[in-house]
């Protein structure tokens, strides 16, 4: 979930590392380094918090004259938040910056300490330094090969050499492409934090290592690899605000166009969806966002397909003993396609020979390349760590795509011209600003919050619930409603927000009667419904759709009020305390 850069070229590396740790910011920012390297020295300077704390530092030191660094910036995993936990690390010869886990680090530590070597850090980062550096005999290549030996878990490193004038890369299930000039080589944990200074790149594959200088080799195994340069046509532009306070807010008000470039295609011809119909049980496998999204699929796949559908988090299923008698798919649901969790599950269903879908936004992912078959969501950059346009995409793609395997179902032909709608009706929802100004000027002074629905509905409120404390830092928990009196009613106190989603009309009733007891204890009722009903605190209603549509109206809803909250409490909403965007550790 850290991200990482590195410069060998022809121009001193200071500005490409810093603007390139400034567009990876989103993958952490507990603390962030760099280290330039000259013939004769490495520089090494670090700060605890945002790049901006890095930049000010590095605007008080004297640079030495170079042309090779490298840079990154934390999502801490071993060890507090601290100049001495921060990267990069250095031992000896070597100094490095890591993405990843190291899993047996303390058995490796141990070894070292045994060697004499001591450590400084209580991270598994200076365990990979002191172990390639422990192995180095002026051979970079076989002391990266030997250490990788060695290792187990997830890493991607930029690594530098005393005594070499080189840059040098590898990666083991955690992402790192290589960008490539004419005579400049830059690495990154994503094509965004190099985009300004080239298009053009290489992705680097599992167990590759690279060298970068004079030279531009990449070996496996102790052969050569040749590799294909591709073209990346990410937009930095993206990247800008355009004016809102915030990406967040930003990325919201984006929802209605990418959800029309998503969905247009399909719309078109939904025979490009793969036919669900062929299987007899479908997995759909996601963390976070992405879990609920598919909790979505999952009701309309099992209502109104009658598919035997689960929807597990991605880090228990890779550990669940699956049996796969029937025939199976599984559905994959990632953002960012990097997420550790859901690529061990993918790969769990690959080894099984099960076939595998990616619903994915980034094209050149690891999800997106070993996944059987892919959809791809067309969200664009989204900068803001708490998701919003993603997740709506992959919602709107999963109940299109259960919508074209109910066709043979006898489904009414205004459902298609509801979904071709639905931009319009969303630009229409998320102009309703002041709404959602109103209630979280009700709510952002509380600290416990409920929502509570049923069926699809309860997928629904733990996104909601779910986007509220990711921003605001509110406690808020999503029940089902019929659940809550089984004894966390108790928790209900005089003036207690709590939201009640209803869009469901054939459980309507029993959400209200479950609304009526929190509403009897005291509760204070946000209902967000397609019907009014004109008896609660407060009533947001919104058009009425068909079923597979509804959900993508209400959650922008949730996604605004929780914006507006944050706004209210002056959070940092595009970089919540303790998250990161790519979530690439276990």
């Amino acid at each position: 979930m850290c991200g990482i850069v590195g410069y060998s070229g022809q121009k001193h590396p200071q500005k490409i590392l810093l603007d390139g740790l400034k567009s990876l910011e989103y993958r952490g920012y507990d603390s962030s380094g760099i280290a330039f390297k000259n013939n004769t020295d490495v520089q090494i300077i670090k700060s605890v918090g945002k790049v901006t704390n890095l930049e000010e530092k590095l605007n008080h030191e004297k640079i030495i004259d170079c042309h090779i660094g490298i840079a990154h910036t934390r999502w801490a995993t071993h060890g507090v938040p601290s100049e001495v936990n921060a990267h990069p690390h250095r031992v000896g010869n070597v100094t490095l910056v890591h993405n990843g886990i190291l899993e047996n680090s303390e058995e490796i530590k141990e070894m070292l300490i045994k060697k004499g070597v001591s450590f400084k850090s209580e991270t598994d980062t200076e365990v990979i330094c002191a172990l390639i550096n422990y192995y180095y005999e002026k051979d970079a290549m076989l002391a990266i090969y030997k250490a990788m030996q060695k290792m187990k878990g997830s890493y991607a490193l930029g690594i530098l050499f005393d005594d070499e004038d080189a840059l040098y890369a590898v990666r083991k299930d955690s992402p790192l492409v290589i960008g490539i000039l004419k005579g400049e080589y830059f690495i990154a944990s994503d094509i965004s934090a190099i985009i300004n200074y080239t298009n053009k790149y290489i992705l680097l594959d599992e167990g590759e290592i690279a060298k970068l200088g004079e030279d531009f080799l990449i070996m496996k195994n102790g052969k050569k690899i040749e590799k294909q340069i591709l073209t990346a046509n990410t937009d930095s532009e993206l990247k800008d605000k355009c004016g809102y306070e915030h990406f967040m807010l930003k990325e919201i008000m984006e929802e209605p166009f990418v959800l029309e470039k998503t969905l247009t295609p399909y719309l078109e011809n939904v025979k490009q969806f793969p036919n669900l119909l062929e299987y007899e049980e479908i997995h759909i496998i996601g963390c976070g966002s992405a879990l609920y999204a598919g909790m979505i699929g999952k009701s309309l796949l099992e209502e109104k397909v009658g598919i035997k559908t689960f929807c597990d988090v991605a880090s228990e299923y890779r550990y669940k003993n699956i049996i796969y008698d029937r025939k199976t798919l599984v559905i994959l649901i990632s953002q960012s396609g990097e997420t550790a969790d859901t690529i061990a599950a993918m790969r769990k269903a690959n080894q099984k020979n099960i076939d595998t879908l990616a619903i994915v936004n980034v094209k050149t992912s690891t999800i997106a390349r070993e996944s059987k078959m892919k959809i791809f969501i067309e969200a664009g950059v989204e900068v803001a760590v708490a998701t919003t346009k993603a997740y709506l995409l992959q919602v709107a793609v999963l109940s299109l795509m259960a919508y074209k395997s109910s066709l043979k179902k006898g489904i009414k032909d205004n459902v298609m011209k509801e979904f071709k709608d639905l931009p319009k009706l969303l630009r229409k929802i998320l102009n309703n600003r002041e709404e959602y100004r109103r209630i979280a000027e009700e709510i952002y002074k509380k600290e416990n919050i409920f929502f509570i629905g049923r069926k699809i509905d309860y997928a629904i409120c733990l996104e909601g619930s779910l986007k509220l404390k990711e921003v605001s830092y509110i406690h808020s928990e999503a029940y089902q409603a019929g659940e809550l009196k089984h004894g966390t009613i108790s928790l209900i106190e005089e003036g207690m927000p709590v939201f009640g989603i209803i869009t469901d009309k054939d459980i309507k009733e029993k959400t209200i009667s479950n609304i009526e007891e929190v509403k009897s204890r005291g509760a204070k009722i946000i209902l967000i419904t397609n019907e009014k009903i004109d008896k609660y605190d407060y009533e947001l209603v919104v058009p009425k759709l068909n079923d597979y549509a509804q959900s993508i109206l209400i959650v922008p809803v949730l996604q605004m009020i929780a914006y507006e909250t944050a706004l209210k409490r002056k959070c940092d909403i595009d970089k919540p305390k303790n998250l990161a965007k790519s979530v690439t550790v276990e």
